[in-house]
């Protein structure tokens, strides 16, 4: 196992941080390190360059911290605190202190993993209720969400079609392993018919102003049932992901759910 940044480690000692929590622990994603430090989580992204994001400047990283902390005040206000300094005082590196800026962090109050609606859909625990509390904050939050020509022209027919292409070539080194290549082209197939067959009403959708600056990632895992409904985590690093048709988006967020049963 690589050996975790001199920053990393250091943000593992709960002195490193104004709040003095009891303990930290790490969770480290392909793209940031997301430190649990009492009350409070600190998400720290890290410098790479995937293709669709690219946080390899620390300019960047920090234009990216503002990003993320501006779209999802839209949906969870509570959540999203700020964006901090991560500084470097000698060899102290701590959450917000004196010396040279190394890094920023997003900060955010910390969401009680029990009540994610992912974990009280395995338990059972989700009533229809729930979710027409959560249908009407996104029916709002859509009526609400910006447009635009520009957002507008992610909706039209070459856009879906760029899409779905890039969809279908990025599975085809799964063949075998998690997808038979009959099955691949059936779905592929099936999926340019459909694409071909309803572009009047895609057109339709565009011109109706439907396409807007949504979420970009309406899962379940991202809803939380906790001093009211905060949905959280949306995308930030790729303005393409967001900008969809809203029906799109509670498709997504359906698909979802029929996973859960």
């Amino acid at each position: 196992m690589p050996q975790l940044p001199a920053m990393v480690q250091a943000l593992l000692d709960p002195k490193a941080y104004p709040e003095s929590p009891s303990g930290v622990e790490m969770v480290q994603t392909q793209m940031s390190f997301v430190f649990l430090a009492g009350d409070y989580v600190y998400k720290v992204k890290k410098p790479v360059n995937l293709g669709y994001l690219d946080y390899t400047t620390l300019d960047k990283r920090r234009f990216y911290c503002q990003r993320e902390l501006e779209l999802n005040q839209r949906l969870c206000p509570d959540a999203y605190l700020g964006v901090v300094p991560i500084t470097k005082n000698k060899s102290e590196i701590v959450i917000a202190g004196q010396g040279e800026v190394i890094e920023y962090a997003v900060k955010m109050r910390r969401l009680p993993q029990e009540r994610m609606l992912n974990v009280l859909l395995v338990k059972s625990q989700v009533s229809a209720e729930m979710l027409s509390r959560v249908a009407a904050k996104l029916a709002v939050f859509h009526q609400q969400a910006e447009t635009s020509d520009a957002i507008s022209s992610f909706g039209g027919i070459d856009a879906i079609r760029l899409n779905s292409e890039e969809n279908f070539s990025q599975t085809l080194k799964y063949f075998g392993r998690t997808i038979s290549q009959a099955r691949y082209q059936h779905i592929k197939d099936y999926t340019n018919s459909f694409i071909e067959r309803n572009a009047p009403l895609f057109t339709k959708r565009v011109a109706g102003g439907k396409i807007r600056d949504c979420h970009g990632d309406l899962h379940a895992a991202h809803i939380c049932f906790a001093d009211g409904i905060c949905i959280y985590d949306c995308i930030e690093f790729n303005d393409r992901f967001r900008y969809c048709d809203v029906a799109s988006e509670i498709a997504f967020l359906a698909m979802d759910l029929d996973h859960y049963g």
